[in-house]
C-alpha cells in the first residue's frame, strides 16, 4: 500500500475530500507550517498523524525547506500532496521530490497563475474557469497538467461566487488525481504525464456541468 502526506496551512477542505475517499493508500500525515491550521484537528480525528514545521522558526527558507523535508521523510511516503499549502517551496526542495509532488491550483493553468486567479478571470472576460492538478517543478504553476476541472462563467459572478464554484470541482479532481497515483496509473516521466501507460496521454479534464 502506498503513503502519502499532505501539506496544509490553514482549514484543508482539500484534504478533506481527499481524506474522505477512500482512497487505495495510507494518508501517512498531514503536516502544516502553522501551529493554528483548523486542518489538523480533522486529520486528528480522522486517526491521521499530524505535525507542524512552523516557517517561522526557521532563519530563511532554505532552513524551512530542509526541517520540512525531513518532516515529510520521516514518513517515507510515495507522494506529496500540496493541499493549500501557502508557502512558495524552493528549487531544491521541489527536486528533491521530482514526479511525487503534486498540488491544485484554482485557474486552467497555463491562464492565470499566481494568486487572485478568480479575479483575474473575471477581470478577462473568460466564459470557461476551473482549477487544475499539476506535477510540481521548480517554475512556479507551470508543471505537467495531470488533470483539470471545467467550470462555467456566468453573469453575475462575483469573485468569491466563482471561486465556490471552483473549490466544488477541485474536490472532485484532487482526489482523482492523488488515486490514479496510488493505484500506479499515475506518473511523470522525462518532464510528460502518463496516464495508464498512454505514452500520448496529456492529462484529463471534467467539463462543466452548466
Amino acid at each position: 500500500m502506498k503513503r502519502y502526506v499532505i501539506l496544509i496551512s490553514g482549514r484543508g477542505s482539500n484534504m478533506e475530500a481527499i481524506l474522505a475517499a477512500d482512497l487505495p493508500g495510507r494518508c501517512a500525515a498531514v503536516v502544516s507550517n502553522r501551529p493554528g491550521a483548523a486542518g489538523l484537528a480533522y486529520a486528528a480525528a480522522r486517526g491521521v498523524a499530524t505535525a507542524v514545521v512552523d516557517h517561522k522558526a526557521h532563519a530563511d527558507r532554505a532552513a524551512f525547506d530542509a526541517a520540512l523535508a525531513a518532516e515529510i521523510d520521516r514518513h517515507a511516503p510515495d507522494l506529496v500532496v500540496l493541499a493549500g499549502f501557502m508557502r512558495v517551496l524552493g528549487d531544491d526542495f521541489v527536486r528533491r521530490y521530482d514526479g511525487r509532488l503534486v498540488n491544485i491550483h484554482p485557474s486552467l493553468l497555463p491562464s492565470f497563475p499566481g494568486l487572485h486567479t478568480h479575479a483575474a478571470a473575471l477581470a478577462a472576460g473568460v466564459k470557461l474557469h476551473g482549477a487544475t492538478v499539476h506535477f510540481v517543478t521548480p517554475s512556479l504553476d507551470c508543471g505537467p497538467i495531470i488533470i483539470q476541472g471545467a467550470v462555467p462563467v456566468l453573469a453575475g459572478d462575483t469573485a468569491d461566487v466563482l471561486a465556490a464554484r471552483v473549490l466544488a470541482q477541485e474536490h472532485v479532481i484532487y482526489p482523482q488525481a492523488v488515486r490514479w497515483f496510488l493505484e500506479g496509473r499515475l506518473r511523470l516521466a522525462n518532464g510528460c504525464v502518463r496516464l495508464d501507460g498512454d505514452a500520448t496521454a496529456p492529462g484529463a479534464l471534467v467539463a462543466p456541468t452548466g
